[in-house]
């Protein structure tokens, strides 16, 4: 229009992107199943993924307390039963989101302390040393885990997670996902020729085959299947052809088909039970340092339970359920304990961002891939036989699983105002502080062998460091508390903060949708209300 004003742009050119309580474009829902033979396919992804965390834990742990392959090999078929019994759990009656609970980094730090206690030095046996150090293990677990059982069941974490917003879940969701980057590619990196073509075909086949290939949820859904498949085939022929007949043993066990010694070591058939290795031993300073590391996994997992509800397409979690939900947990860290696991019980974020791969988030799936845990942790040779895949691919699956995670936290921010001052300073020093202080005691413990707080008590150090080198404890503690205190009295922090999104979902009854999807099954509302 010559000589004139330009035109005004429609009112829809100016509208940003809505809102969404619902992650919209997710193939299955939480309540809606896909057909058996891809849910039974899917599932198999699930177990696939968590064994990296099964296998990693009681191969690092196992050796240090006596330990030889045949046990390992116990150890890691227990990690797989008991995985098997929690996801079914939790499933079923705790948050009822689709959630596997597996092995948790988290408490690895005290179980060392623990595998060092000067009372096992003096135990020339080895395999006597592996069982009373095994012992002392799981009489920390099984007291640690009355922390998480008293706080959900009794509602005090309901009480807690009620001031929690969006904008303090921020931090607390993203860095659950981005704080795991050490397991990422420095992981890849041990050896570079197969975690490399892994993370660049799992690239490929979810992202790019897809919109050139026109085969609708099939390269993009079963993405993990292809690329396992084509690189694990590709590293055994370099193992038999000889490209690591003379290399360093550190490349050989990450490199390696064959190093792993699982296959041989495990029995055919073996049922775990609970006091395998005998009698559980209770030291107290022990069991402090345990429920420390057991509170630290209760902040990380809700995090992730946040970002399962967001990418299974559910509404958000009524505090009521996430404290339901950490009820359950306390209990798989209880049989993590009574059974022998080495380690704690937790949600498993790398699954998480497996529902957000294949857009997949139902509940009958992730109940599939528990049977697959189940089966294949009583049929022990095979079930080793998936265990010996090589760690470099399991670190290309965390490099866009954990990625996920954190998308899912920064995702909350379209609820917030961030032309708030306010909300600027919260999410950027939560934030840096979340990378900062974990940082500082990760480097110190490094140099000096030992953490910030080192005193004579080996326990009170293990309280004190375990939970500031978590990402997402840091975080999500400083965010959680400037959040509810600074500047509450304004009217209009409430909308700058996300509230009256989720105000709604604060009480189980306050939407039908919550009925629908965490409701437990066989009438169990009545026995169990969730108020």
């Amino acid at each position: 229009m010559a000589g004139g004003a330009a035109p005004a742009p429609k009112q829809d050119e100016l509208q940003p992107h809505p809102s969404k309580e619902q992650l919209p474009n997710i193939a299955y829902c939480i309540t809606s199943p896909p057909p058996w033979p891809e849910a039974i396919l899917l599932g198999f992804q699930h177990y696939l993924v968590m064994l990296g965390t099964t296998v990693i834990i009681p191969t690092a742990l196992v050796p240090q307390m006596g330990g030889d392959n045949e046990e390992k090999a116990k150890v890691i078929q227990t990690l797989l039963f008991v995985a098997g019994l929690n996801t079914l759990a939790q499933t079923m009656f705790g948050t009822r989101l689709p959630a596997v609970i597996g092995g948790s980094y988290t408490f690895v730090a005290p179980t060392i302390s623990i595998i060092l206690a000067g009372r096992y030095n003096s135990i020339v046996d080895p395999h006597e040393r592996f069982e009373r150090t095994m012992r002392g293990i799981q009489g920390a677990l099984i007291v640690a885990s009355t922390l998480q059982i008293v706080l959900g069941f009794s509602g005090l974490w309901r009480n807690v997670t009620r001031f929690l917003s969006p904008l303090s879940a921020v931090p607390l969701v993203a860095l659950a996902g981005f704080g795991l980057y050490e397991l990422g590619f420095p992981g890849v990196a041990k050896c570079i020729e197969i975690g490399l073509p892994q993370l660049i075909l799992l690239v490929v086949f979810s992202q790019y085959l897809p919109h050139l290939i026109h085969a609708k949820d099939v390269f993009d859904r079963f993405a993990v299947l292809f690329s396992v498949a084509i690189v694990w085939i590709y590293a055994h022929l370099l193992t038999v052809g000889g490209a690591y007949k003379n290399s360093p043993h550190a490349t050989q066990i990450s490199c390696r088909t064959d190093r792993g010694g699982l296959v041989g070591a495990a029995p055919w058939i073996r049922v775990p039970y609970p006091f395998q290795w005998g009698a559980p031993t209770f030291d107290a300073g022990e069991v402090f340092a345990m429920m420390m590391a057991s509170f630290v996994a209760l902040v990380e997992s809700t995090g992730v339970y946040i970002a399962l509800a967001r990418y299974a397409s559910a509404t958000p979690l009524p505090p009521s359920i996430l404290s339901r939900g950490v009820g359950w947990q306390g209990i798989a860290i209880l049989l993590s304990g009574l059974f022998g696991t080495v380690t704690g019980s937790t949600v498993s974020p790398e699954n998480t961002g497996l529902l957000a791969l294949t857009r997949v988030g139902s509940r009958r799936v992730v109940q599939i891939s528990a049977g697959f845990m189940l089966f294949f942790s009583v049929l022990g040779k095979f079930g080793s036989i998936f265990a010996s895949i090589p760690a470099p691919i399991i670190a290309a699956f965390y490099c866009l699983f954990f990625a996920y995670v954190g998308s899912a936290g920064v995702s909350f921010l379209q609820f917030c105002n961030l032309n708030s001052f306010r909300t600027k300073f919260i999410l950027g020093f939560s934030f840096f502080l979340g990378l900062s202080v974990p940082q500082y005691f990760n480097e110190y413990t490094v140099v000096k062998g030992y953490g910030p707080v080192h005193t004579s008590a080996r326990w009170f150090n293990d309280m004190i460091n375990v939970p500031f080198q978590s990402e997402a404890f840091v975080a999500g503690l400083v965010a959680f508390f400037l959040d509810v205190t600074m500047h509450r009295k304004d009217n209009s922090i409430r909308k700058d903060r996300g509230m009256h999104w989720w105000a709604k979902f604060r009480s189980f009854k306050g939407d039908t949708r919550s009925e629908e999807f965490y409701s437990l099954p066989f009438n169990l509302n009545k026995f169990f209300p969730s108020v």
